[in-house]
């Protein structure tokens, strides 16, 4: 870990390799796009890299391709293979070893998806699978399976018939666009999709699930937020998972969101050699709340396969809210969850703060290791209820 990656100023990293562009072509979502960096040539360009990941690129092509966009990019220590922007998308030969205890569909979202493109697995909400695309890919992408276009299964969204099942199911009154991500179509497609959801009455709000603020900041337009806030109510998921990521350019991009009325919340993956450490979380969703963004959701990572090398235990979860919990204003502390293996659902994980139920009261211990009594509430005596009603009477006379 760097001293700078405890700063929590906000730096800009642009254009940094690619110093010879203008910056009229930087700021341009469509060039960043253009010139992702996919290839081994073009990494070897540009750092050095390790056997471990020199094979892992190798073998990348045939499970979740490998794509990274020049701004995100920059932010990539060419000499340190341990560094935390590093390990979450250039491949690493782990990648091609599957742990016994790893999923092609860890969430189980292939089981419960009633039309192809839409998961259903909660009572009134639903997943919606709208692209298999994203701006650069995680390498712990719970969706490898289908995302990016290299992988043996395929993405194959049915719109028609997902729209007629939302409009067919009234207890549906939550919709998570997601994929892939939704913020790489264009305004314009983007606009009819949040408009025919919009014509279903019993949908109340629809959020959307993204990472393009931070892969992609360039793409959060005047226009793109004029357009979504037509579409109130409107939540946006980011995803970010060091305070690294959280550039100039990305404060500015998520200000623009929240400008638009959009609250915004971040949904972090524990990772290690990443975040698996408290001053780092610290640091980053005090960033966070620098730049508007609720810290909501710190997962576990998910048993997809090949990702081994990037899990941590649930204990060191565990012991990262503990760090944050009372340490810190209680906006920044997020809620650690497991996605249920094969289709559980998110389960909370917490410390245990609470020791032990008794007779009348419970036992608690608070951030510092203090204990505490907290006794539950007594029923007022028949008598105490006559006399105070007696009393209530004789003063309205």
């Amino acid at each position: 870990m760097r001293p700078s990656d405890l700063d929590p100023a906000f730096i800009s990293h642009a254009p940094g390799y690619w110093s010879g562009e203008s910056m009229e072509r930087w700021d341009d979502h469509r060039w960043q796009l253009r010139n992702r960096v996919d290839s081994l040539m073009e990494l070897e360009q540009k750092l050095n890299l390790t056997d471990v990941e020199r094979a892992g690129v190798l073998l990348a092509g045939t499970k979740l391709a490998m794509s990274i966009t020049p701004h995100f990019f920059n932010l990539i220590d060419r000499d340190d293979p341990d560094c935390p922007i590093r390990r979450q998308v250039i491949p690493r030969i782990e990648e091609g070893w599957t742990a016994p205890e790893e999923l092609a569909d860890p969430c189980g979202e292939d089981s419960h998806m009633p039309v192809p493109g839409l998961v259903h697995r909660y009572p009134d909400r639903v997943l919606f699978l709208v692209t298999d695309r994203c701006a650069s890919y995680c390498r712990y992408c719970t969706r490898s399976r289908v995302v990016s276009g290299v992988g043996e299964q395929h993405l194959e969204t049915q719109w028609e018939p997902a729209f007629k099942y939302l409009e067919q199911h009234t207890e549906v009154r939550d919709v998570l666009l997601s994929g892939g991500d939704p913020l790489l179509f264009s305004d314009e497609r983007l606009d009819k999709i949040l408009t025919r959801l919009r014509a279903i009455p019993h949908i109340q709000f629809v959020r959307i699930g993204s990472r393009i603020p931070i892969f992609l900041p360039q793409r959060i337009t005047p226009e793109l937020c004029a357009m979504l806030k037509k579409h109130h109510p409107l939540f946006i998921s980011i995803h970010t998972n060091h305070p690294r990521e959280l550039t100039t350019e990305v404060r500015d991009a998520l200000g623009r969101l929240a400008d638009a009325g959009i609250p915004l919340g971040n949904q972090s993956v524990l990772l290690r050699g990443v975040n698996d450490d408290v001053e780092v979380q610290k640091a980053l969703v005090h960033k966070l709340l620098m730049c508007r963004v609720r810290p909501y959701y710190l997962y576990q990572c998910d048993l997809i396969t090949g990702s081994s090398h990037l899990r941590t235990s649930v204990a060191e979860g565990v012991a990262v809210i503990e760090g944050l919990r009372g340490h810190t204003t209680g906006y920044a502390v997020p809620q650690f969850v497991i996605d249920g293996p094969g289709g559980g659902g998110k389960i909370p994980i917490n410390p245990n703060y609470l020791i032990d139920t008794g007779s009348g009261h419970v036992t608690l211990r608070n951030f510092e290791g203090d204990i505490f009594e907290y006794p539950d509430p007594t029923p007022m005596p028949q008598a105490d209820f006559e006399r105070l009603h007696q009393e209530a009477l004789s003063r309205s006379l």
